[in-house]
C-alpha cells in the first residue's frame, strides 16, 4: 500500500513538473517573441525564419534562436527551483501579472484619448500655436513625433498608475465613452459642430474596452458557453474540458493572431505600429496605429490568461483545493 502511494505521488509530481514547464515555457516564448519582434521591426534583425529559408543565415538569426532556447531553459530552472509551488499558485501569479498589464493598458488608453483629443481640438480651432508655440505645433502635427513624445510617455504613466491602483478602469472608460457619445449628439444637433477627432475618440475607447476586457472576462468566467453538457459536468470533467480547450482553442487562436499579425516586418499589426499610421483626416486623433496594437494586446493578454486558465484547469481535474471562485456579477 505504501509503495503504491509513493508511486502515485511520484507520477503526480512528474506530471506537475511538466505541466508547469509547459506553462512557463509558453510565457517565456511569448516574451522572447515580443523582444525578437521589436528587433525585427525596428533594428532590421532577420528573425529565426531566415535560418530555415536561407542557405546561410547570419549570426543575428542564430542569436534569436538561442534566445528561445534560453527561454525554455529559464522556465525549466524556475520550475525546478520552486518545486513547492502549486499549480493554483502559478495560475494566480500569472493571472495577477496579466491583470496588471490590462490595468496599465486601460489607463494608458484613457490618458492618450483625453490628451490627444485636446491637441486635436486645439489644432482644428487654430489655438495650438498660441498654447505651445509654432515650432511645437508643427511637431505635434507629425505622427512620429506625437507618437514618440506624447503617446509613449502616457503609456509609461499608465504603467505607473496601474502600480498604485487596483481598479481595472473598465467603469471609468465606459463612462467616458457614454460622455463622448453624448457630447457628439449635443454638439452636432444643438450647436451644429462636429469634428473628426470626436468620432475617432469613441472608436479608440470602444476598441480598447472590448479587446482589453476579454482576458479579464475569461478570468471571471464571463464568456458565454454555447453548450448543453458543460453545466452538468463534475468539477473533474470541467477541468478536463478546460485543459484541452485552453490548448486546442484558446492558445492556438491567440497564437494565430500573434504569428499572422506580427510574423514579419510588413505584417498587418507590425507595419501600422512601425510607421505610426494615422487616418487620412489630418485633424483627427493620431491613434490609428494604436488600434492595430490593440489586436496585439488582445492576443498577448489572452495567451497569458489561457496559460493561467490551463494551470487552474489541471488543478481542477486533479481535485486540488483552493479553487478560485469568480466574482459574482452585480445585480440591480
Amino acid at each position: 500500500m505504501a509503495v503504491a502511494q509513493e508511486s502515485t505521488a511520484s507520477v503526480s509530481d512528474v506530471a506537475t513538473f511538466w505541466v508547469r514547464v509547459f506553462s512557463w515555457s509558453m510565457i517565456a516564448v511569448l516574451a522572447v517573441f515580443l523582444a525578437s519582434n521589436y528587433l525585427v521591426t525596428t533594428r532590421d534583425w532577420p528573425g529565426i525564419a531566415s535560418i530555415f529559408v536561407q542557405e546561410s543565415a547570419g549570426p543575428l538569426a542564430w542569436i534569436q534562436l538561442a534566445a528561445y532556447c534560453a527561454g525554455f531553459a529559464v522556465a525549466a530552472i524556475y520550475v525546478l527551483s520552486s518545486r513547492a509551488q502549486t499549480l493554483r499558485a502559478d495560475s494566480a501569479l500569472i493571472s495577477d501579472a496579466n491583470i496588471f498589464l490590462i490595468r496599465a493598458f486601460f489607463w494608458a488608453v484613457l490618458l492618450i484619448g483625453l490628451v490627444d483629443m485636446m491637441v486635436s481640438f486645439l489644432r482644428v480651432e487654430g489655438l495650438l500655436v498660441g498654447v505651445v508655440g509654432e515650432e511645437m505645433a508643427k511637431k505635434l502635427g507629425r505622427p512620429q513625433f506625437r507618437g514618440t513624445f506624447l503617446h509613449m510617455p502616457l503609456i509609461g504613466a499608465g504603467l505607473v498608475i496601474a502600480a498604485f491602483t487596483r481598479t481595472l478602469g473598465f467603469i471609468w472608460l465606459t463612462l467616458l465613452i457614454v460622455v463622448a457619445e453624448l457630447a457628439i449628439v449635443i454638439t452636432r444637433f444643438v450647436f451644429s459642430y462636429e469634428q473628426a477627432f470626436m468620432g475617432d475618440l469613441v472608436r479608440f475607447w470602444y476598441g480598447a474596452l472590448f479587446l482589453f476586457a476579454s482576458a479579464y472576462t475569461l478570468l471571471e468566467e464571463g464568456h458565454v458557453r454555447v453548450d448543453v453538457f458543460y453545466t452538468n459536468f463534475t468539477s473533474k470533467k470541467k477541468g478536463l474540458v478546460n485543459v484541452f480547450g485552453s490548448i486546442l482553442l484558446g492558445l492556438s487562436f491567440s497564437w494565430t493572431i500573434i504569428l499572422i499579425g506580427m510574423g514579419s516586418k510588413s505584417a498587418m499589426i507590425n507595419m501600422p505600429i512601425a510607421n505610426f499610421e494615422v487616418s487620412q483626416s489630418g485633424y483627427g486623433l493620431y491613434v490609428k496605429y494604436l488600434l492595430a496594437a490593440f489586436l496585439a494586446v488582445f492576443a498577448i493578454t489572452m495567451v497569458i490568461q489561457f496559460v493561467s486558465y490551463f494551470l487552474a484547469a489541471v488543478a481542477d481535474y486533479r481535485g486540488e483545493p483552493g479553487k478560485r471562485q469568480p466574482e459574482p456579477a452585480p445585480t440591480h
